[in-house]
């Protein structure tokens, strides 16, 4: 089947620029400060973090040479990240001009920011359009632009995860709502429910927050601790978040997200989606992956069958809406 692909070498440069960001962190700093104040004739320290025009301040503790030497290894870090995050930013750079695909300004400040509180490492995997976007630049191909037009950032966590990042709470919700950006929540249908979705004002931008639908069917949010924000529960997202693995955003510096496995993807995606844009983007990931991962089709298609047998009622029943030649070329993967 014809795919459009990205050249061999943007390819490389993808698989560069995962590396970096897998190897380490580079911390920049940005909108972070050190401030002493003096209270009651004793120096006492804060971590100050500005976004926009909001700022602040953690406290660290009093004057001592422990806390002087936690400033400076931090400030030291900083440092010592500068010609790492500068590579990365010229490996972005030449990604975007290879056609490799990027995001708008304000995408790539929201993803900046849901890697920053830590929502990747606790465990959060980016899913939706933004994920489908990603899988191009994974698998060297680009995407028609109407497979990939999208207004919402999903994040499905699995609520059974324990907190993996050092020994402070990460909340989400405040940091969206404390963010410069104008977030503002989304007020559920039911009003005594709390919100799951967050969308700035005169932007039709939203992050949307999933979570597994577990036992009976329930539209009731669910607490996610790691987060400390509430997720909608959806069906068959365990699915998804059983196979997931690193991807990078190429914007800015590059930043490491959760992905769902390309594959898995393609097949919830027939699924639980009858709108035409799912369906496009589940055809055209099934093209590219039954030519260069068939494998990845076989053991996806394992999973699904340890699924509900409803899951597979409704796969057969996505397979169906697919083009002839797609089906032809997936029976050996997905039908047998």
């Amino acid at each position: 089947m014809d795919m459009d692909y990205l050249s061999e070498s943007t390819h490389l440069l993808y698989s560069q620029l995962l590396s970096q960001c897998l190897h380490g962190a580079a911390p920049s700093g940005r909108g972070l400060s050190f401030v002493k104040k003096n209270i009651k004739n004793s120096t006492h320290w804060y971590l100050q973090v500005t976004t926009g025009s909001q700022k602040k301040q953690h406290y660290l503790g009093p004057e001592s040479e422990a806390i002087q030497a936690l400033i400076q290894q931090e400030k030291a870090r900083w440092q010592e990240a500068g010609p790492d995050r500068k590579a990365r930013e010229k490996l972005v750079a030449m990604l975007v001009a290879g056609d490799a695909h990027t995001l708008s300004a304000t995408e790539a400040r929201v993803l900046e920011l849901l890697e920053r509180t830590g929502t990747f490492i606790a465990g959060g995997t980016l899913v939706g359009s933004h994920a489908f976007a990603v899988y191009g630049n994974m698998l060297g191909v680009k995407w028609p632009t109407e497979a990939t037009r999208t207004q919402d950032i999903d994040i499905a966590a699995d609520h059974s995860i324990s907190i993996g990042i050092s020994d402070q709470p990460i909340d989400l919700k405040q940091a969206l709502l404390d963010v410069d950006m104008g977030f503002v929540e989304v007020p559920a249908l039911n009003r005594k429910s709390p919100s799951t979705s967050f969308r700035i004002q005169g932007k039709q931008l939203s992050v949307d927050l999933l979570t597994p639908m577990l036992g009976k069917p329930s539209s009731s949010p669910v607490f996610i601790t790691s987060l400390n924000t509430y997720a909608e529960p959806l069906r068959f997202l365990d699915y998804l978040l059983e196979d997931t693995q690193p991807a990078v955003i190429v914007a800015r510096a590059g930043m490491l997200i959760n992905v769902p496995s390309p594959a898995r993807y393609a097949l919830h995606k027939l699924v639980t989606a009858a709108r035409r844009p799912s369906a496009m983007q589940a055809k055209q990931l099934l093209n590219v992956l039954v030519e260069d991962r068939p494998g990845d089709l076989l053991l996806a298609r394992e999973a699904a069958e340890q699924q509900p047998g409803k899951f597979m009622q409704q796969l057969k029943q996505g397979l169906k809406r697919l083009p002839a030649a797609s089906r032809t070329a997936l029976k050996e993967y997905v039908e047998a």
